[in-house]
Formats: structure tokens, C-alpha cells, sequence
């Protein structure tokens, strides 16, 4: 961790829990996981990397949701069902011919971080799938209603498949 304190990036996310992860891992020097670690600790449950197919077929199931892949040099987002999956030659593959599909290296999952927090004066709850890097694979948020407020169906899903996965072992 060059450059930061981690009690003071703690004290930072108290104070401001609704930043940009990215952001704040890039201005501290950090990763992301880091960063994601360091928020209030009501505001994470972090899970075993290794359930990555159990949460993206429980996700498949969710309905609409917003799955957004952040870089140093864009930020994507895809809004809409996140279709079924199966593992196959080394990849979990979203079995889908059109919209969002494609083949996602689950094997560098270390860990999935379930996050409720406020961001933008509202609360949100994003699934983060974090690669042995400590950096973010990608996002999957909970979709929102006309009044932009969370689908509490949704919502409670994402609450039980983070009780249904495993901790993160001591020591990952």
C-alpha cells in the first residue's frame, strides 16, 4: 500500500462511503479490493471467489439488473437480464446469442464483495467480483424501479446469496 495509510482511507470512507472506488484506489495507490475492504465494515459482506458460478447463476434469476466493467479508459455499462451460464473449456460462459454474452475467466475470482452503500444521494447494493489482482472484474448493481428506488425483490436476493456463500478464508 505505497503511499497510504489504511486507518486513514478508513477514516476517508466513513466520512465519504459513496466515492468511486476506482477512483479513490487510484488516487491512494491501492486496488480496488483494498479499498472496497476498507469501507465501513456493515457496508461489505466479502465472499469466497470460488462460488463465482453459484452467483452468476443466481443473478441470471434476478431480472433487469446494471452490470458495469470499469477501466482506466471507460466505463461500460449493459442494463437488462444477465443471461444463464455454464462452465465449459476453462471459462464460465454467458449462454446467450445476442445482447450480453461472452466468457469470463471465473478461475481469477479470489473473492465477491456484496456492498450496500449510499452512492449519488441514494442507496445502491452492487455484487463486485474481484480477480487475484485485487482488482474489479466487474459490478452487477441491483435495478431500480420507475422512482429510481431498489427492487426490493432484488434486493433480498442479493442479501441471501450473500449469507449463502462462504466467507473469504482467513489469510485470501
Amino acid at each position: 500500500m505505497a503511499g497510504t495509510n489504511l486507518s486513514d482511507l478508513k477514516a476517508y470512507l466513513a466520512e465519504n462511503p459513496g466515492v468511486v472506488i476506482e477512483d479513490v484506489a487510484q488516487d491512494r495507490g491501492v486496488t480496488p479490493r483494498v479499498v472496497i475492504e476498507a469501507l465501513p465494515s456493515a457496508m461489505v459482506k466479502l465472499r469466497e471467489g470460488g462460488s463465482f458460478a453459484e452467483a452468476m447463476q443466481d443473478i441470471a434469476r434476478w431480472g433487469e439488473v446494471t452490470l458495469i466493467i470499469h477501466t482506466a479508459d471507460a466505463i461500460f455499462e449493459f442494463t437488462g437480464p444477465i443471461p444463464d451460464g455454464e462452465l465449459g473449456r476453462g471459462y464460465f460462459n454467458l449462454m446467450q446469442p445476442k445482447g450480453l454474452h461472452g466468457h469470463l475467466r471465473h478461475d481469477r475470482c479470489a473473492a465477491i464483495a456484496f456492498v450496500e452503500r449510499p452512492f449519488m444521494g441514494k442507496s445502491s447494493a452492487f455484487v463486485a467480483f474481484l480477480n487475484v489482482d485485487g482488482g474489479v472484474m466487474f459490478k452487477v448493481f441491483v435495478g431500480r424501479d420507475e422512482t429510481r428506488a431498489l427492487h426490493q425483490d432484488q434486493l433480498e436476493r442479493f442479501r441471501a446469496l450473500a449469507e449463502r456463500i462462504g466467507p473469504v478464508p482467513a489469510n485470501s
